[in-house]
């Protein structure tokens, strides 16, 4: 091996492994405290919630049967499997890297304490699988010492501003809401469009991003009616919003899933009469209702960041790794795990102490393509952080997804 992982709770981690797979054939994790140091050019900084002190006791034994296994630790253990994945991958070319993994939900030291740690104050890399109020935690750590941290899971920037160090992989509710305006504007620009909501904070917030937009398009600006729904809205608050002769535009207002279902289900009922066409959120991307017979007929689009066909030869390898290996199917937490280390651990071997200056360069794509830019601040127009801007546009249509883009 030539990179080298430190973690003061790996022997819970492979076993933690180890309960994952009971009943696979093989364990991938390796103990990597027992080998030896290694001369390291360049460490990285993982954080991802692991719940090792959830699942096993102050002797390290497994608090759960020996074939149970809380689904609360999946996310996090995939991510950590893949980004192994692609620590590994690199250490077969003879890449030197010492990585460092924090489980941040340790029942002994809090987050701000393994941030302080002096490993980390020498890290060149953090990579973070992080919570909502977690994220201003790793901007403000990563301002402070000069380190670039990817936050590879939420789409909030945390209150981040003037951080030139701060990444934010999966975009933001206002970057969705921007494409989805364009999206609109491209494939819809003449039908007649609706938004439906419902009442609520977050719902206010897209309908401000939506009128903002609207300000500073350089294109013609939508005309975009929105209309409040109940709760248990039927056809009929639907129908006269509705056109008989042109397909109209439905737009979902509203991140809850349940509410984009229900719009989706009656939506289709009333197709054959009313030809409308549904847009909905990033939350859409776990609807897997689409397939059924009942939305037939209906042209379904979303947005999403991370599409992947997984028809490429690492993807299929992944997928096979699994499959072979473990008998299951890899989540995309796996994926993304994978992706953001090969990427960012790629860019600091090549470009070192000067990462920071290459935060938003294209090379090394893995599944998908990061637009990885600048956010400026709208009164002094300087830098805040840096954010994904990348939105993938797939379209449901007769129990089939494509891409759009």
């Amino acid at each position: 091996m030539s990179y080298r992982t430190n973690c003061k709770n790996m022997k819970k981690l492979f076993l933690l492994i180890c309960v994952w797979l009971t009943g696979y054939c093989a364990v991938f994790a390796q103990n990597d405290s027992l080998q030896p140091a290694l001369p390291s050019k360049h460490r990285i900084s993982i954080f991802v919630p692991l719940y090792l002190d959830s699942a096993f006791n102050g002797t390290d034994e497994y608090r759960y049967a020996k074939n149970v296994f809380p689904k609360f630790i999946n996310p996090g253990l995939e991510f950590y499997e893949g980004a192994h994945m692609a620590l590994d991958s690199m250490a077969k070319e003879g890449k030197e890297l010492e990585v460092f993994v924090y489980d941040t939900r340790s029942a002994k030291e809090t987050l701000e304490e393994q941030l302080n740690k002096p490993e980390v104050n020498e890290t060149d890399l953090i990579i973070a699988y992080c919570t909502g109020n977690e994220v201003w935690t790793f901007a403000d750590a990563g301002l402070k010492k000069n380190i670039p941290v990817i936050n590879t899971s939420i789409p909030h920037d945390g209150g981040a501003a003037a951080n030139p160090f701060f990444v934010i992989i999966n975009p933001t509710l206002k970057t969705q809401c921007e494409a989805i305006y364009r999206h609109a504007q491209k494939y819809y620009s003449i039908n007649p469009i609706v938004m439906f909501r419902k009442k609520g904070t977050t719902e206010d917030m897209i309908k401000t991003y939506f009128d903002d937009f609207s300000k500073v398009t350089m294109s013609v600006p939508l005309k975009i009616k929105y209309v409040d729904l109940p709760d248990s809205f039927t056809v009929n608050q639907l129908r006269p919003h509705l056109d008989t002769v042109r397909r109209t535009l439905c737009i979902a207002g509203s991140l809850d899933a349940n509410f984009g279902r229900r719009l989706a289900t009656q939506l289709a009922s009333l197709n054959k009469k009313y030809p409308a066409a549904v847009m909905g959120m990033p939350t859409w991307d776990a609807i897997k209702d689409f397939t059924k017979p009942e939305f037939k007929g209906l042209e379904i689009t979303y947005g999403t960041p991370f599409y992947n066909a997984k028809t490429d030869k690492i993807s299929q390898s992944i997928t096979n790794h699994f499959t072979n290996i473990m008998y299951a199917r890899p989540s995309d937490m796996v994926f993304r795990g994978y992706e953001v280390t090969w990427k960012y651990a790629r860019l600091l071997l090549q470009y070192g102490k000067d990462l920071s200056s290459n935060l938003g360069n294209k090379q090394y794509k893995v599944f998908t393509d990061f637009d990885v830019q600048p956010v400026l601040n709208k009164v002094n127009m300087s830098l805040d952080y840096f954010e994904n801007k990348k939105i993938y546009f797939l379209k449901w249509q007769d129990g089939i997804i494509r891409s759009v883009n």
